[in-house]
């Protein structure tokens, strides 16, 4: 097994738990209403979309399928949320503060660092536009 795999792993696990977690629980509802009251349109389907691929996408990151194509989406949807809910309480998820950019930054710096990989894979293997 490759070193990165181990991260690819453990990053597809954690970021599917928000997907299925929307889901089981029935809060894609809500997160699509907060997400329309943002500015979005069709915030419902939005919300379904994101937590759909969080689910999907995550699978793939695990399976290490179309990870330089996946991994970057990924790194989008943390990006947004970043911005519009977690920058505002500062850095630290718990201790220091509460729900802060700390996990988030960490998630995509290792979507990077395996988004980096699949390319160079990619590029040394001669495959351009393929997984």
């Amino acid at each position: 097994m490759r070193p990165l795999a181990l991260v690819r792993i453990a990053v597809g696990l954690l970021l599917a738990v928000h997907g299925w977690s929307r889901v089981l629980n029935g809060s894609v509802p809500g997160f699509g209403e907060w997400l329309g009251s943002q500015g979005f349109p069709a915030g419902v389907a939005l919300a379904w979309a994101i937590s759909l691929f969080e689910i999907f996408g995550s699978f793939c990151l695990v399976a290490g399928i179309l990870v330089r194509f996946v991994a970057p989406i990924h790194i989008a949807i943390l990006g947004g949320g970043i911005a519009m809910v977690h920058a505002r309480e500062g850095w630290f998820v718990v201790g220091g503060g509460r729900n802060g950019v700390e996990y988030s930054v960490l998630l995509i710096a290792c979507l990077a660092a395996l988004t980096w990989d699949a390319w160079a894979r990619a590029a040394a293997e001669g495959r351009s536009g393929s997984a």
